[in-house]
């Protein structure tokens, strides 16, 4: 396997605690090396000076629709989309067609990433049978066909009862039970943030209680039953005011926040004359609300930034508010959107936005890399920082050119990717 060099580049490695200007030698897919001059014969040489390297992102949240919905997204084109993103590694939902609810489905599952995808791909696998919420899924069986996680997303675990056992299987498994916290009786057919702009538009809502209520109700479960509570896309300062409550207790709690949570709220969707890709679940919220999940993001309450990339095709937006599909198309604008608007303003450090999106995520469902260390596998980003650049969906390489950012003119940029030391996209191009 080739030997690459990596010279001059200002190597951040949160899980090291290393930020400084490095060479990183990689051979035999790994990271070999870290030091100043190192001098090798025969290696390929990367000049990263002027630029930021880093261990490859981790998503442990994204929908890449394949089986069932590759009229949206596959997985060939959702990980070569992650390339363009800096993710190196992904975390698959498994409200595919069928869920992915059982152990030959994950099997399945691993087949179709084997042949096809361009990153490292971890299925999760549904709590319940169908995600239909009812019955629970073998969640033995399905670990050991390779499921890292197990989550209904895009539905609550509307059953208490059910929601219970699945902890305690994650007690026992040692395995995260990821959950999309949604009252189905509060959000009802509401499609944006219940307030001035629900009001001013005539949209129907959802409060901010559809999702702390629910979110209120698992960390009671966790606390009487224990396991492994994660819980996805936050979006609300009330729950982010539980999830602090419920860490200093130490309950075993994790957290994720999307990019577009962090930086845009509910006035994007009249600013934008109804634009159906500002259209999400949970849906923009309020400034005070993304205040709140800035600062908790800094404060290390929210423990990862994880995309929730949702691609659609051209027909499941174009429709009347009301009726569009929700999600937005979000791997290939991840880093530039929070780099531009959190890190450039003084929000958050990038220290801790790579910790966010590596050493983090990777840890808290138990994932290799994330980190740069010795041994470790070479799935690197290599990241512009000062570069500019203009937001054009027709230019996503993923299946969904669904993003509310058209048009808009971003600072940062990912120049080049490697995964397992082999080279996925160099100055901006894909190699795979």
């Amino acid at each position: 396997m080739q030997r690459i060099l990596i010279k001059n580049g200002q190597v951040v490695d949160p899980a090291n605690e290393r930020d400084g200007i490095y060479d990183v030698l990689l051979e035999q897919g790994q990271v070999a090396a870290i030091s100043e001059n190192i001098s090798v014969d025969g290696a390929e040489i990367i000049d990263a000076e002027g630029c930021i390297v880093a261990p490859g992102f981790v998503d442990l949240h994204c929908h890449l629709r394949e089986p069932g919905q590759e009229y949206k997204e596959d997985v060939a084109s959702g990980t070569r989309a992650a390339i363009r993103g800096g993710f190196t590694s992904l975390v698959a939902m498994p409200n595919t067609e069928p869920a992915i609810d059982s152990e030959a489905a994950v099997r399945s599952m691993a087949e179709i990433i084997s042949e096809k995808a361009a990153a490292r791909v971890y299925p999760a696998g549904a709590i319940t049978r169908g995600q239909k919420g009812r019955d629970l899924t073998e969640m033995g069986g399905m670990m050991q066909a390779g499921a890292v996680a197990f989550t209904d997303d895009g539905l609550p675990v509307t059953s208490s009862r059910v929601m219970q056992l699945a902890l305690q299987y994650s007690d026992m498994l040692g395995v995260p039970i990821s959950v999309h916290e949604e009252d189905p009786d509060l959000a009802g057919d509401g499609v944006v943030n219940r307030g001035r702009i629900s009001t001013l538009l005539g949209l129907p809502a959802i409060p901010t209680a559809a999702e702390s209520a629910m979110v209120a109700r698992d960390l009671e479960l966790c606390r009487e039953f224990g396991g492994h509570l994660h819980i996805a896309h936050v979006s609300t300062r009330n729950s982010i005011d539980l999830i602090r409550k419920a860490k200093d207790e130490g309950l075993k709690v994790t957290c994720e926040v999307t990019p577009h949570h962090l930086t845009l709220t509910e006035d994007l969707v009249r600013e934008s004359n109804y634009d159906t890709n500002t259209k999400v679940n949970p849906p923009l919220r309020t400034s005070t609300d993304v205040e709140a999940l800035v600062n908790a993001l800094s404060e290390g309450i929210v423990d990862v930034i994880a995309t929730d990339h949702a691609p659609h095709s051209f027909d499941d937006k174009d429709k009347e508010y009301i009726f569009a599909d929700f999600g937005i198309s979000g791997l290939e604008t991840a880093f530039s959107l929070l780099h531009d608007q959190l890190v450039l303003k003084g929000d958050i450090t990038m220290n801790r936005l790579i910790a966010a999106l590596t050493v983090v995520p990777a840890t808290i469902f138990d994932l290799p890399g994330g980190t740069l260390s010795q041994g470790e596998p070479a799935d690197l980003v290599i990241l512009r920082p000062q570069d500019e650049w203009a937001v054009n969906p027709d230019d996503f390489v993923s299946g969904g050119k669904n993003t509310p950012l058209a048009g808009w003119s971003l600072t940062g940029r990912v120049d080049t990717v490697l995964v397992a030391g082999r080279i996925m996209m160099r100055d901006g191009e894909l190699q795979c």
